[in-house]
């Protein structure tokens, strides 16, 4: 009998799935939220003879992208302080941990097909903005509005509020009119709490992916259009290796999501992968 796919879930600020490497009768497909048509995709994938965890993982995602999961993912969510939703993704192989990843993508709904083309078509990385864009035509990608009437609507009431919440800080003006903004004095700090407290499962969130195979090779991957009404020209967690999801064959894989600007700081998906390994030494050396 075929395992079931699985759905993690822990809270709204701190979201992690693990993964440890071993080996199973039946695949494994986690995700970071009940997304329960992405994990069942990328399960059906897995299971087809030919297919790899890199396509199970593209494929989950792809369809959390295409559902528009909690309008935390793909197009027609999340705008940002110009009213326009752009997306993050990355995909990393687990065997030599390669990697493709696009931050602020515009205009192309499929962000994790592009990150999967950065990585077996480019000798980078990591491709932002524009130049994602221009990679993503070139490869035969769609260009289109990721704006809907929903994310218009989300736009205008923010600017009806006067911008607020927004994720300035140290500027004037800030907690009471639209921007632009000056700053203010070096020595002047203010705080943003607003900022902070407006963060939760359905104005900032990330599908992060993980699949395990019967042979023990993995393979995660993000997506998300990150936080709502962040500043134009924000890069979330979701696309940096270590903070959205980090894997690596022989130890293990990681996928989380939160406050993106803290997550990246502290690379939590790595930080998982390292206590894994610290743990596995400590445990040897305790026979």
């Amino acid at each position: 009998m075929a395992a079931a796919p699985l759905s993690f879930h822990e809270d709204v600020h701190r979201e992690i799935v693990y993964a440890p490497r071993f080996t199973l009768p039946s695949p494994v497909v986690l995700n970071t939220w009940p997304f329960t048509a992405a994990t069942n995709h990328a399960f059906d994938v897995l299971r087809t003879p030919g297919q790899s965890v890199l396509d199970a993982v593209e494929a989950g995602c792809n369809i959390c992208e295409v559902q528009q999961c909690d309008f935390t993912v793909g197009y027609g969510g999340s705008p940002d302080t110009s009213g326009e939703t752009t997306l993050d993704a990355m995909i990393m192989d687990g065997h030599d941990q390669s990697m493709g990843s696009v931050v602020y993508l515009r205009r192309v709904k499929d962000a994790i097909r592009v990150a999967r083309k950065v990585m077996h078509h480019s000798s980078h990385s990591v491709l932002a903005g524009d130049g994602a864009l221009a990679f993503a035509k070139m490869m035969g990608f769609h260009e289109e509005s990721l704006t809907t009437p929903y994310s218009t609507q989300l736009y205008l009431q923010w600017k009806e509020n006067q911008c607020q919440p927004n994720y300035f800080k140290n500027v004037r003006g800030q907690a009471s009119s639209c921007p632009p903004y000056d700053p203010l004095p070096p020595h002047t700090v203010t705080t943003n709490m607003d900022a902070r407290q407006a963060i939760n499962q359905h104005n900032h969130d990330t599908i992060g992916m993980i699949a395990l195979d019967t042979h023990g090779r993995m393979a995660a991957g993000t997506s998300s259009n990150g936080a709502s009404h962040k500043i134009m020209g924000r890069v979330g967690d979701a696309p940096l290796p270590g903070a959205g999801c980090y894997v690596d064959n022989d130890k293990g894989a990681a996928a989380a999501t939160g406050d993106g600007d803290v997550m990246m700081r502290f690379l939590p998906s790595y930080q998982v992968r390292l206590q894994a390994v610290y743990q596995r030494f400590h445990n040897r050396h305790l026979v």
